[in-house]
């Protein structure tokens, strides 16, 4: 397989770190933007981080620490001193200053603070004062409005003495005079429109405004839906507009959350640096693999009641891993759709039935399709139409038992306030290979002691 541009920058960087080279880095590091800067840095050992960060531009500290993994982002801040911190803080916006000043020390955060001026200060600490995974965390205030009751024509005027706007600005909002939420404006309206006409009769009052407290989750899935390039944010009391959320800052959240469902499902935090020091890392994978210690050890234990069975029939020792293997499969393949479908909010009450019906129904079909299929592999290789009954029907109900788990599990997690893709796949394993065992062996005591 071809290796990606990335990894090729990677190769030739370290190859001239190795060497001793620095101007082929310097001139590599010069062609790449803030974002590719951080994806290398995060690429490379500590060691070598550490020496490419400080041939950055000190123009682009402040992109390229925002574009880091927060722990990667946390140990080089340890490196930086007040100044050169404060430096990096000066043209980044409200929206990612504000998660920029969550990494840094309180007293630099004074100092940065101190630096902006009143209104920037007082833009900051709107932001601030949300929760970092609501609209009003993601915000940024430089929104530009108009009145209803103003002509197109004094848009227009507005914009030009204006010179410039925010990136990503598709539309402009209109407020009341109290500063209401009542529609967007698009900039092609006002392009296009008679300029007499008043901004009430052609503003689009569809685009709903989304609630300061809203979840990141739920506005990443709104723009979705829409196809939104920005959204205004309303506070939740009176509908005022308070900022607004662009796209650049959803595409962030939906990564994020991507990173995070993939690596939670193997017990790992999504802000861990991939070349964490050891200690660090141990520590923290050592939790998730005591939990599934002690579900080997409840496995083993039901192993363990069946220990009379298995001295008799060692057939049933060589085939038990069968059973609790493809049920283990097949809870996993669902509980990945359910976690999705949770995520993105197509899973609610109204469909759970429907969803349990349809799993079971294809759970049904591939048990008697692989439990037939293990049957006659197991009834040639023992030449015993008992034990191959015995593993066919097992096979089948542990299949059933997966489909049931895959998609109950996870919903009843959510419900409890706990995540899904974090603990659903440690749970339904173990129901799988406890069950699978208890299946297979139980039967076996049954059918063929």
């Amino acid at each position: 397989m071809p290796e990606s541009g990335a990894e090729l920058r990677v190769k030739r960087l370290r190859a001239a770190l190795e060497s001793g080279r620095l101007a082929p880095v310097q001139r590599l590091l010069s062609s790449l933007n803030p974002a590719e800067v951080a994806s290398l840095l995060a690429s490379l050992p500590t060691r070598e981080r550490n020496l490419v960060w400080d041939m950055v531009d000190a123009a682009d500290n402040g992109e390229v620490l925002l574009h880091l993994p927060e722990e990667v982002r946390d140990e080089l801040i340890q490196q930086m001193d007040t100044a050169e911190l404060v430096a990096a803080a000066e043209d980044m916006e409200i929206d990612d200053l504000a998660d920029f000043l969550d990494s840094l020390p309180e007293t630099v955060t004074r100092q940065v603070m101190r630096a902006l001026s009143d209104a920037d200060r007082a833009r900051l600490e709107t932001v601030m004062v949300h929760d970092p995974a609501t609209a009003g965390g993601l915000m940024n205030t430089d929104t530009v409005t108009v009145r209803p009751d103003v002509a197109l024509e004094v848009v227009m005027r507005y914009l030009r003495k204006r010179s410039e706007l925010p990136l990503h600005t598709d539309a402009l909002f209109v407020v009341d005079r109290y500063g209401v939420y009542l529609g967007t404006l698009s900039l092609e309206r006002i392009l296009t429109s008679d300029p007499e006409q008043l901004v009430q009769k052609v503003m689009d009052r569809e685009l709903e405004a989304l609630p300061v407290s809203l979840p990141a989750r739920e506005v990443a899935r709104r723009f979705q839906t829409s196809d939104l390039v920005s959204a205004p944010v309303v506070d939740d009391q009176h509908h005022r507009l308070v900022g607004r959320i662009t796209v650049d800052d959803v595409v962030d959240v939906i990564r994020a959350e991507a990173e995070r469902n993939l690596l939670s499902m193997a017990g790992l935090d999504d802000l861990e640096d991939l070349f964490a020091p050891v200690l660090r890392a141990t520590r923290r994978r050592a939790v998730w693999l005591g939990l599934n210690l002690c579900t080997a050890f409840l496995a083993a234990r039901v192993v363990g009641m069946f220990e009379a069975t298995l001295e008799q029939i060692i057939a049933l020792a060589i085939l038990m891993p069968i059973v609790a293997s493809m049920g283990g499969i097949a809870a996993n393949q669902i509980v990945a759709l359910m976690v999705r479908g949770i995520a993105l909010g197509q899973v609610g009450s109204g469909n759970t039935g429907a969803l349990l019906r349809k799993e079971l129904a294809v759970a049904l079909f591939n048990g008697l399709l692989w439990g037939a299929t293990v049957a006659a592999v197991t009834w040639w290789w023992f030449d015993s139409p008992m034990l191959a009954l015995v593993i066919g029907l097992a096979l089948l109900l542990n299949l059933l038992l997966a489909a049931t788990a895959g998609l109950l599990v996870p919903l009843g997690l959510r419900r409890l306030g706990a995540d899904p893709a974090l603990a659903g796949s440690m749970v339904v394993t173990t129901i799988t290979d406890v069950m699978g065992f208890f299946l297979f062996l139980g039967l076996g005591t049954l059918i063929l002691l």
